[in-house]
C-alpha cells in the first residue's frame, strides 16, 4: 500500500499507523494541513453526508465535532486572530450547505470545541477552542474565530 500511495504523490506519514486494521493514513498532495497534522478537505465533509444519508439513513444528521487545532497565542494588542480556524469553519460550514442544498437532511453543526482544553494525546499543547484559555490562570479570552462564528450563527448565512 505504502509505495502504490507514494508512486501517485500521496505522503504516507508512519505516525498513526493502525497495525490492528492494516490501515494507513495518506494525505493528498500540497493539501493544507492543521497543527495536528490533519489533512483539510471540506469537499470530503459535503461527500459523507450524502454518502451517509443515501446508503445508510434517510434521518436527521449532525455534524459534531467538527474543529482544527491551530498554534494560537495572544499577539501584542490582546487578540487571537486565528483566520485559519475561521477559514476552516467556513469552508466546513459551506460544505454542510451544499449538502443540504443536494437533499441531506442535516439538522446541527457543532463547532468541536468552545474553550481551549486537555487533549488526550498531546496534552495543553494543541488548541481547538474558539475561546482561548491560559492554563495557568484560567483567564478566556474569545478568539476572532469566536467573533465571526457568533455573527454568522446570528445571521444564519455564510
Amino acid at each position: 500500500m505504502r509505495p502504490a500511495a507514494r508512486e501517485f504523490g500521496y505522503t504516507v506519514p508512519t505516525r498513526h499507523e493502525s497495525h490492528d486494521l492494516s490501515a494507513v493514513g495518506v494525505q493528498s498532495p500540497g493539501a493544507q494541513v492543521t497543527q495536528m497534522n490533519w489533512e483539510i478537505d471540506a469537499s470530503g465533509l459535503r461527500e459523507l453526508l450524502g454518502r451517509t444519508s443515501r446508503e445508510y439513513t434517510d434521518i436527521p444528521l449532525y455534524v459534531t465535532e467538527n474543529g482544527a487545532a491551530y498554534d494560537d497565542y495572544v499577539g501584542p494588542t490582546g487578540e487571537v486572530r486565528d483566520g485559519n480556524r475561521t477559514e476552516y469553519l467556513r469552508a466546513h460550514l459551506g460544505a454542510v450547505l451544499d449538502a443540504i442544498e443536494d437533499g441531506v437532511n442535516v439538522v446541527g453543526f457543532f463547532e468541536w470545541s468552545l474553550l481551549d482544553n486537555f487533549e488526550w494525546a498531546f496534552g495543553y499543547s494543541r488548541r481547538f477552542g474558539l475561546v482561548w484559555v491560559d492554563f495557568p490562570t484560567g483567564t478566556r479570552l474569545p478568539k476572532q474565530s469566536y467573533d465571526w462564528y457568533a455573527e454568522t450563527i446570528k445571521a444564519k448565512a455564510l
